[in-house]
C-alpha cells in the first residue's frame, strides 16, 4: 500500500470508468429487490423519455454489455468527439439525460461491443427512477455500510443534481479494494450475500461472441472482453478488471485470490492507451502469480 504526490490513505480519488462496475452491482441489487423485472426488458419500459432515440427498445442487458448499438465516439483526443461534447454539455450546466436522448442508433443492439459511457449514464437514470432515490444514497445503503467501507465517498453531480454515473465516484484506495474483495468472494461479505453470486459470475464472463476477448474480433471495438460493466482481458485467464481512463483499476484474480487497486492520473494516456492497458494487466498478473 503506497501513496504519492500528496495522496493519503483517507483521500478520495476519482474513479472514472471504474464507477461503471459499481453501477452494475446496484443494478443487480435493484433486480433482486424486484424494482426491475428483468434485464431483458427494454429500457424504455422504465424510461419512456428515450422513445424515439437510439435507446428506444434496447434491452437493459445490451446496455450493461456496452452493446446498445447507439452511435458514440469516445475518442478523448478528438475535441469534436461525442465524449468531449458530452463533457462540455455537463460542464456548461446542460442535462445529461437530454444529451443521451439525442443519440441515434448505429448498429443492431446486442450485436457489437463498443464502449459507450452514456450507456452507463442511462443505467444510472434507470436506478434513480426505479429506486426513487439518488445513486449515492442507494450505494451507501446497499453496499457502502454493509461491507465495512472505511471512509466517506462522494459522487460528482451535473447541474440537475444527477450523479455522473459513468465516472464521477470518488473514494479511497482501500474502499475500492473492499469492493474488489466483495466480487472476489462471490458477492459475499462476512456470510451475507450483498450482490447475487450469479450476477458476479455473469458480470465477469463474456455473454456472447461479440463480447469475447481477443485481437481481431470483428464484432468488438476492443481486444478485451466484456461482461456487465467489467472488462475481461483474457484469453485463458479468469481475471477481470474495472478500468478507468488515465489508468485507474480494480483488478480481481480469482485463481490467485488477489485484488489489486491502482489510482492514476496518467497525462500520457491518450497516446499510450492500449499499450498502458496491456502493460498494467501484465504487471497485475505478475504480482498475482508471485502471491499465488
Amino acid at each position: 500500500e503506497q501513496y504519492w504526490l500528496g495522496h493519503r490513505q483517507d483521500g478520495q480519488h476519482i474513479s472514472w470508468s471504474v464507477a461503471k462496475s459499481f453501477i452494475s452491482a446496484l443494478i443487480a441489487i435493484a433486480l433482486e429487490e424486484h424494482k426491475i423485472d428483468s434485464i431483458d426488458d427494454p429500457i424504455t419500459n422504465y424510461l419512456p423519455e428515450f422513445e424515439g432515440s437510439g435507446y428506444d427498445g434496447v434491452r437493459i442487458k445490451d446496455i450493461l454489455q456496452m452493446s446498445s448499438g447507439v452511435g458514440f465516439n469516445e475518442d478523448y483526443a478528438d475535441p469534436g468527439s461525442d465524449i468531449n461534447r458530452f463533457g462540455r454539455t455537463m460542464a456548461l450546466g446542460g442535462s445529461m439525460a437530454k444529451f443521451a436522448a439525442t443519440l441515434e442508433r448505429a448498429r443492431e443492439p446486442g450485436s457489437y461491443h463498443h464502449h459507450v459511457s452514456i450507456d452507463t449514464q442511462v443505467l444510472g437514470m434507470l436506478l434513480t427512477r426505479v429506486t426513487g432515490t439518488s445513486l449515492a444514497s442507494y450505494l451507501e445503503k446497499k453496499i457502502w455500510r454493509r461491507i465495512g467501507m472505511e471512509h466517506d465517498a462522494y459522487w460528482m453531480l451535473d447541474a440537475t443534481g444527477m450523479e455522473v454515473a459513468f465516472g464521477g465516484l470518488n473514494a479511497s484506495l482501500r474502499d475500492y479494494a473492499r469492493f474488489g474483495m466483495l466480487y472476489l468472494n462471490g458477492g459475499k461479505f462476512r456470510g451475507e450475500q450483498i450482490v447475487p453470486a450469479r450476477w458476479v459470475r455473469e458480470s465477469t464472463t463474456p455473454g456472447g461472441p461479440h463480447l469475447m476477448p481477443g485481437k481481431g474480433n470483428p464484432d468488438s471495438s476492443s481486444s478485451w472482453g466484456y461482461g456487465y460493466q467489467w472488462w475481461i482481458p483474457g484469453p485463458g485467464i479468469s481475471d477481470y478488471t474495472a478500468a478507468g481512463v488515465y489508468n485507474q483499476y480494480i483488478y480481481v484474480n480469482p485463481g490467485a485470490r488477489v485484488v489489486i487497486v491502482k489510482n492514476s492520473a496518467n497525462f500520457r494516456y491518450l497516446v499510450e492507451r492500449q499499450e498502458s492497458k496491456e502493460l498494467h494487466i501484465a504487471m497485475f498478473r505478475a504480482i498475482a502469480e508471485t502471491l499465488r
